[in-house]
């Protein structure tokens, strides 16, 4: 795990967790890590899982697909953040959704029973890891809520300048880059790409804003 020390030490589970004990924890947790091809899948819908997965590299994106295959995205997995977590505690509940590897990615497993159960010789950072989990679901539940607010605008202009201006805020600047392609903005917004990618325009050129592949500056 010496390769991912810098990521491990990012993360949010494992804040306040000095380096040498969560090298210890990795080993009371039983961690294994796994690389992934784009395209390969993490998690399918329909399964159960018993482990929480944190991406050590690359990028994952958790997906919504329907009978006719329409996707839809409903987050990005960003290096040092978990997934599967909420499945994971439910124990027997099946996933609902897919989540596959944007590109070759290396995903670390936490067994959540481990998690969950302080181990019989009392570990000091047990109660913290703990603590940090229900800290990271919480904030992952508040961004879930902002993509609410997005999604529930009436309109596809109204959809992008919601999402626009909660990154520009984000950013702390009117210039600021977005995670996504033109394909991926428009499933993470369930809107048409000829639609949002019009619409885009238009207020470019009503002034509205500027962009330039991913980057954009909100006028």
């Amino acid at each position: 795990m010496k390769k991912y020390s810098e990521v491990l030490k990012r993360a949010e589970l494992f804040y306040g967790i000095k380096e040498e004990e969560t090298e210890a924890m990795l080993k009371c947790l039983s961690a294994e890590s796994r690389c992934y091809q784009k395209g390969e899948y993490v998690f399918r819908r329909g399964e159960k899982i018993s482990a929480v997965a944190m991406l050590l590299e690359g990028c994952i994106h958790i997906q919504k697909e329907d009978y006719w295959g329409n996707l839809s995205i409903l987050n990005e997995i960003s290096e040092g953040e978990i997934f599967g977590e909420v499945y994971a505690c439910l124990g027997n509940e099946e996933i609902l959704n897919n989540a596959a590897a944007v590109k070759q990615s290396v995903v670390l497993f936490l067994d959540i029973n481990r998690i969950l159960t302080m181990c019989p010789s009392s570990c000091r950072f047990h109660e913290r890891l703990i603590r940090n989990l229900l800290s990271v679901m919480a904030s992952k539940n508040k961004r879930l809520t902002q993509k609410l607010e997005h999604i529930s605008q009436r309109t596809t202009r109204e959809k992008l300048l919601s999402y626009l201006s909660e990154q520009s805020l984000r950013a702390g600047s009117s210039s600021f880059d977005i995670p996504f392609n033109r394909q991926q903005l428009a499933d993470f917004l369930s809107v048409d790409r000829s639609a949002m990618s019009g619409e885009l325009c238009k207020m470019r050129e009503e002034g509205i804003l500027l962009f330039e592949k991913n980057h954009f500056i909100l006028k």
